[in-house]
């Protein structure tokens, strides 16, 4: 069955921290400010002019990712992409990726930004694939694990 791409539903908040919260613990650790961005996604995305979308397969929340508002006029940084663990491998995140690419044309953004770690190769090879270039990170970058920014510009 085909995947459904939805804007976010504040009773699917427990499924943006389940997933993201998944990976984060796989690969690295919660951070503090994690913690605070998945916990109240609507005070620090949502309220704040973001976005956060759901991937729907057969009713039920199989990925997530976020476009959060920036201090660089008209870019938007792509945050907590997660797509469930027994559900990768099925090009989820790469349609998901793309709604939020087409999203932020739509809205005549000037681009996206992410920060992520090399350590997350699968990631680093879908973005470039998207056509996200690395930029310098900068240092007061507000993620420890970061060792990689990139960007899209439209």
């Amino acid at each position: 069955m085909a995947i459904k791409i939805i804007d976010f539903k504040p009773e699917y908040t427990q499924d943006f921290y389940n997933l993201n919260i998944e990976w984060l613990k796989a690969h690295f650790y919660v951070e503090s400010y994690d913690k605070d961005v998945l916990s109240n996604p609507i005070t620090y995305i949502i309220d704040k002019g973001g976005y956060i979308f759901f991937v729907l397969k057969n009713d039920k929340v199989v990925g997530t990712a976020a476009l959060m508002p920036t201090t660089e006029t008209g870019f938007f940084e792509l945050t907590k992409m997660a797509v469930l663990p027994e559900k990768r491998g099925q090009k989820i995140g790469q349609q998901l990726l793309q709604h939020c690419i087409d999203f932020g044309k739509t809205k005549n953004l000037k681009g996206l930004l992410l920060y992520s770690s090399r350590k997350l190769e699968n990631a680093i090879y879908l973005y470039r694939k998207y056509g996200f270039v690395e930029i310098k990170v900068e240092e007061n970058c507000p993620y420890e694990r970061c060792d990689i920014k990139m960007f899209i510009e439209f």
